[in-house]
């Protein structure tokens, strides 16, 4: 008799909620990373496996493709396939004052490893990025092997962007991004390659219903969890028919068990609907297996809340929702500017679309790389938040809002340990005197 057929009601309906919860953010990664290196019709698609797709631009009210788009680092995609062999990726020398990163990210959602400016600094180097199944030693010319979890590995590479004008010298480095199998870069032969992989199409009622189960069966087969809790929570999923690489079949459950996976589907989205709602943060939400520890809900909650995030201490995220019909200001007191190792800003977006706000001065972000910022004689900066024009006086420090709701977000790259833990936070928006 199977596991499945001895397994109650109940501990089906509790079993499907947990692997529910634990399959979202694969699942959700899937849902994006499908698009960008499976479906070339798409206009995300950055050209296949094992390829770098730069975007190097500043983004104005016109670019509607991306939602809370990033002025400050412009990105460098690719999607890795290490079944055959490791990729090496190699970064060029980076002027030193230009801030740059390569986020590793496995098929959890886990940031796994980083390159770049914080952790190996701005010169060249090649970084062996091999999945669980590689056991060899570091080959020589690599500075580095990276091992992750998984045969599918995400790369988002952010690199310094300051302001239009600079976007050339953007190109530029990101020219000097490379991929290459590690055969290639040893000048070695190729090996075989591995079997072609039948990408299911990603289809919203079944990802988010029972057949979630389907997606996470497809997606384990990449996968191999470094963690003993882990292999024993696969265990207990078996009992609902989670096997790596397998289809997942209903039909080896009766009624009274698909009902009760149902329940465990609605029991998990009611569960993240509070988690949710109490989140009001992204810090935390992104990290290392680590970092992030078995709260498969945390890691969840990263993944719905927006995808890819990076770790605290590279990135730290916060802000707000304004009102621009009440002329604002936000003031940072002497000796508490945001403490950024690298950089700062603040961007606006106006709502519910979460777009760049067109304004007369083509202004959509502020901070400490703006030309012309004014900062009182004790050295605090006030910034003005507003539909209307604050006047000339005010202009230089003016950040134009819509005439009405619009979100605000701080980054902070290289974040002080005191924004880290919680101890710096933005100041209170006040009305504008």
């Amino acid at each position: 008799m199977s596991s499945q057929q001895t397994a109650t009601p109940g501990d089906v309906r509790a079993i499907s909620k947990d692997a529910y919860i634990y399959a979202i953010a694969p699942i959700e990664s899937y849902r994006t990373w499908r698009k960008q290196a499976v479906d070339a019709a798409g206009h995300e698609y950055i050209g296949g496996f094992n390829v770098f797709r730069h975007y190097a631009q500043a983004f104005t009210p016109e670019n509607k493709d991306i939602v809370t788009p990033n002025n400050d680092t412009p990105y460098s995609w690719a999607w890795l396939d290490l079944r055959a062999e490791p990729m090496v990726l190699s970064v060029p020398d980076v002027p030193g004052s230009r801030y740059y990163v390569m986020q590793l990210i496995d098929i959890f959602t886990y940031n796994f490893a980083y390159v770049g400016t914080r952790k190996t600094g701005n010169k060249a180097g090649h970084h062996l990025i091999a999945g669980p199944g590689w056991s060899g030693d570091k080959p020589k010319g690599i500075t580095e092997v990276l091992r992750a979890e998984s045969d599918i590995v995400g790369i988002l590479g952010r690199t310094q962007l300051n302001g239009p004008d600079d976007v050339e010298n953007v190109k530029a480095v990101q020219s000097g991004y490379k991929l290459e199998p590690l055969s290639e870069f040893l000048g070695q032969s190729a090996p075989a390659l591995a079997p072609p992989i039948d990408f299911p199409p990603f289809i919203e009622d079944k990802a988010t219903g029972r057949e979630f189960l389907g997606y996470l069966n497809f997606l384990l087969q990449f996968a191999q969890p470094s963690v003993a809790e882990e292999k024993e929570l696969m265990a207990r999923f078996a009992r609902i028919g989670v096997e790596p690489g397998k289809p997942w079949d209903a039909g080896q459950f009766g009624l009274e068990l698909l009902t009760a996976i149902d329940e465990g589907v609605a029991d998990a989205k009611a569960e993240m609907k509070r988690v949710l709602e109490s989140t009001l943060s992204s810090n935390g939400l992104f990290g290392s297996r680590k970092q992030m520890g078995s709260d498969y809900s945390k890691r969840a909650a990263g993944a719905l809340k927006g995808l890819y995030g990076n770790s605290i201490e590279e990135a730290w995220y916060g802000g707000f929702v304004g009102d621009g019909s009440k002329p604002s200001q936000l003031t940072f007191p002497t000796g508490q500017l945001p403490p950024a190792k690298f950089f700062w800003s603040l961007t606006l977006y106006a709502l519910p679309d979460r777009l760049l706000y067109a304004n007369a001065i083509d202004r959509y972000s502020i901070g400490d790389r703006t030309k012309g910022l004014v900062y009182g004689a004790d050295k605090s900066l006030t910034i003005t938040l507003s539909h209307e024009s604050p006047g000339q006086v005010k202009e230089a420090n003016w950040l134009p809002t819509p005439d009405g709701h619009y979100s605000l977000v701080g980054r902070i790259y290289g974040p002080s340990q005191d924004a880290m833990d919680g101890k710096w936070q933005l100041p209170k928006l006040e009305p504008l005197p």
